[in-house]
């Protein structure tokens, strides 16, 4: 038994020099952090202010450079803008529930049609198509009021009076309404 702590206090005391040399001569590795062997052992060197500032001036005069000029046309547009050009393209759609008075001898049947608003020698005028043909041509009057509808390009048909409907339009050149009988 007394062979086996002999043997035994040994290996621990030979083990213990050989673990002693893993953390080097002056003890663990917190006793050496701002030594040399730390960074040898695989940890970064600390940056200074200068360091860090140095480098960011650098990287700001990067991004700041212009860039390259394209050959050709090019058109630069911000999303808003595309989206607006767009809505502006688009014809709004009208549901015509009661026939519609056109003129004396012809009524506007109840349907689905597009509508354009145009200027025609500086009176508005409201066109409504079915497919490429020209349906009926109202004239209007041209307004301030966004009749406080949320989109930009609108048409809707509200009641008047009994026998007549209100026609309001809006668009990106401009606000209108038109009055327009009810056929009997």
């Amino acid at each position: 038994m007394k062979k086996f702590f002999i043997l035994l206090s040994i290996i621990i005391f030979a083990s213990g020099s050989v673990f002693a040399d893993d953390f080097g001569t002056t003890g663990d590795l917190w006793d050496n952090y701002n030594d040399d062997t730390a960074t040898q052992a695989g940890q970064q060197k600390p940056v200074t202010d200068e360091q860090f500032n140095s480098i960011l001036e650098k990287l700001k005069s990067k991004r700041q450079k212009k860039p390259k000029q394209m050959k050709g046309e090019s058109i630069q547009q911000s999303n808003e803008t595309k989206q607006i050009v767009e809505t502006a393209e688009e014809l709004p759609i009208i549901c015509i529930s009661i026939p519609l008075k056109l003129n004396e001898d012809s009524v506007l049947p109840v349907g689905h049609y597009q509508a354009k608003g145009e200027m025609v020698d500086g009176h508005p005028r409201i066109k409504l198509y079915q497919s490429q043909f020209l349906m009926a041509d109202f004239p209007a009057i041209e307004t301030a009021d966004d009749f406080n509808e949320p989109e930009l390009n609108f048409i809707k048909m509200k009641d008047y009076n009994e026998n007549q409907v209100k026609i309001i339009f809006g668009s990106m050149d401009f606000n209108a309404y038109a009055l327009v009988d009810i056929a009997q």
